[in-house]
């Protein structure tokens, strides 16, 4: 999917700390720089379309599969922009899409995605998505595969 499709953005800076010695990002930083866009995703989603439910109680939700290809090195001081999207709702889980793109360059050198699970936070068992999360994906995303099933 192209850069076009994708409505959310953050921007991440390659710090000393994420390098090796030879300046380059380690490629378990960009699992670090999708969970900042994650978040930050479903907080924005949350502001615009005031979704109650989602995120508060004991609502919570877990990683359950990260996935990354790596196409071009980064190095310090690189400005990226990170651009997500959710690919997918169903019953208890979605999944996300990623795209890195090196801003000076504006070459993707990085794609990934995940999977998380909406939990109880107490019981730690899977719960249904509620239905204010899928109708305010659905506003803001043009292409999400919904799979419900009964």
């Amino acid at each position: 999917m192209e850069i076009k499709n994708y409505k959310h953005k953050i921007i991440e800076i390659v710090r000393f700390h994420e390098v090796d010695i030879l300046g380059v990002c380690n490629n378990a930083v960009y699992f670090n720089y999708f969970e900042d866009a994650r978040i930050k995703y479903l907080q924005d989603i949350k502001k615009l379309f005031t979704m109650k439910e989602f995120l508060e109680g004991d609502s919570f939700f877990i990683m359950v599969h990260n996935e990354s290809d790596y196409i071009e090195s980064t190095h310090l001081d690189d400005e990226l922009n990170i651009y997500t999207r959710i690919e997918f709702i169903k019953n208890s889980s979605f999944g996300f899409r990623h795209l890195v793109e090196k801003n000076n360059t504006r070459k993707v050198i990085a794609r990934g995605g995940g999977v998380v699970v909406h939990i109880n936070r107490i019981t730690k068992k899977s719960i249904p998505i509620p239905n204010e999360f899928y109708e305010a994906v659905l506003k803001f995303e043009k292409h999400v595969e919904i799979i419900r099933s009964t």
